[in-house]
């Protein structure tokens, strides 16, 4: 019955290591199950190009030759450089209700960290802000959409007992949009449209928005993006890698690129069908018949849930009613799919920009997401 601490050195643990997170969650109705080959390729060092800038280490906890939890360190130097931190990170942290298990996969960590001079532990977060989390701390009763972590409730007590504290809390919305596009919203776009010059440019594929932007989409998310919480902005790599791994997977008409008369990108907003339905089936497995699933909600003509992912306006351009723009343009679409819930992704407590883009809204605050700290104590 005792406890083992094991650190992920082959593939075939590292398998294991991806499987335990999705069958601990076996039988819950809210859980949203990440694609096994994405999560591989993410804990890959070989394939994710954030190990440019990030180094990390993995561990599982077994009794009796089961496994009962795992854990991932992670430093990010580009982000620790960028805040002048020295902050050990740690993600992909599941484990069953066994304070023990926690507190020695935790320790592990805080062990790694020791060795690579970091102060303290902070989580769950993951490489970049392209990963999933915060631990869900309100709103069990929702469904997880596939870029969000879930968790149980036991999970903060086990936080607790460790002393991990509060360090951001992000919220979250769900809102019903509206049938038809408000008189306000229409006005207010097309006067900022006309008194700054900027145009809606749709594109129809990957291939189309590479050939007339390149990744400039990535710069705008940069830029906007970086004096928020933890952000480490994205090498030359991760572009392309990101490019690759989601563009195709876009539904255009949910792509919003507000451009100058420069030809520019000065705002993108994007979006996607919500297809947890389609993975819990799968439970993550795109093989041998969970692609069908995936792809069909994917390509889906009519949906009622929406997962909205990413609006970013470049700092010149904020508080000048862009937001309005990605709106205006967005909702002709819910008419058109007959979207009747759209889920927000984690927006920071201190974000009051972000919260005020959702004024055009019905909504509720139906989630809250936290990143917890620790204090490292110097070891003589």
């Amino acid at each position: 019955m005792s406890l083992t601490i094991k650190e992920v050195r082959t593939k075939s643990d590292l398998k294991k290591f991806v499987r335990f997170g999705t069958d601990l969650y076996k039988g819950n109705q809210y859980f949203c199950p990440p694609l096994e080959f994405d999560e591989l390729n993410t804990l890959n060092k070989a394939k994710n190009p954030a190990f440019e800038v990030c180094e990390a280490i993995y561990y599982i906890a077994e009794r009796d030759g089961k496994i009962i939890g795992r854990i991932a360190g992670i430093i990010n130097h580009r982000a620790n450089e960028q805040w002048n931190v020295k902050k050990c990170r740690f993600g992909w942290f599941d484990f069953v209700d066994d304070l023990e298990v926690s507190a020695a996969l935790l320790n592990k960590v805080v062990e790694w960290g020791r060795t690579k001079n970091m102060t303290c532990i902070n989580g769950p977060v993951g490489f970049t802000d392209l990963d999933r989390e915060g631990l869900l701390i309100e709103g069990y009763e929702y469904n997880s959409p596939m870029a969000s972590l879930y968790n149980y409730p036991y999970y903060i007590k086990h936080f607790d007992n460790y002393g991990l504290v509060k360090e951001m809390d992000w919220i979250e919305y769900r809102i019903h949009p509206p049938k038809e596009i408000p008189e306000r919203l229409d006005r207010i776009s097309k006067i900022v449209m006309k008194k700054y010059g900027l145009r809606v440019e749709k594109v129809r594929s990957a291939k189309e928005l590479l050939s007339k932007f390149g990744y400039t989409f990535f710069d705008v998310v940069d830029e906007a993006y970086k004096p928020l919480y933890n952000y480490s902005p994205l090498t030359e790599k991760q572009k392309i890698y990101y490019s690759k791994m989601y563009f195709p997977l876009v539904n255009y008409d949910f792509a919003t690129i507000v451009a100058n008369e420069k030809d520019e990108i000065v705002g993108v907003g994007v979006g996607m069908p919500d297809i947890s339905d389609a993975l819990r089936v799968c439970q993550g497995k795109l093989f041998p018949f969970g692609w069908i699933k995936v792809l069909k909600a994917l390509k889906a003509k009519k949906m009622d849930d929406f997962d909205l992912l990413i609006i970013a306006v470049r700092p010149d351009y904020q508080n000048k009613g862009v937001n309005a723009i990605f709106f205006h343009d967005q909702i002709k679409y819910f008419v058109k799919y007959g979207v009747k819930r759209a889920e927000t992704t984690s927006i920071l407590e201190t974000n009051a920009k972000n919260q005020a883009n959702w004024e055009y809204f019905d909504k509720i605050q139906h989630k809250r997401r936290r990143a917890y700290l620790k204090q490292l104590a110097i070891s003589n």
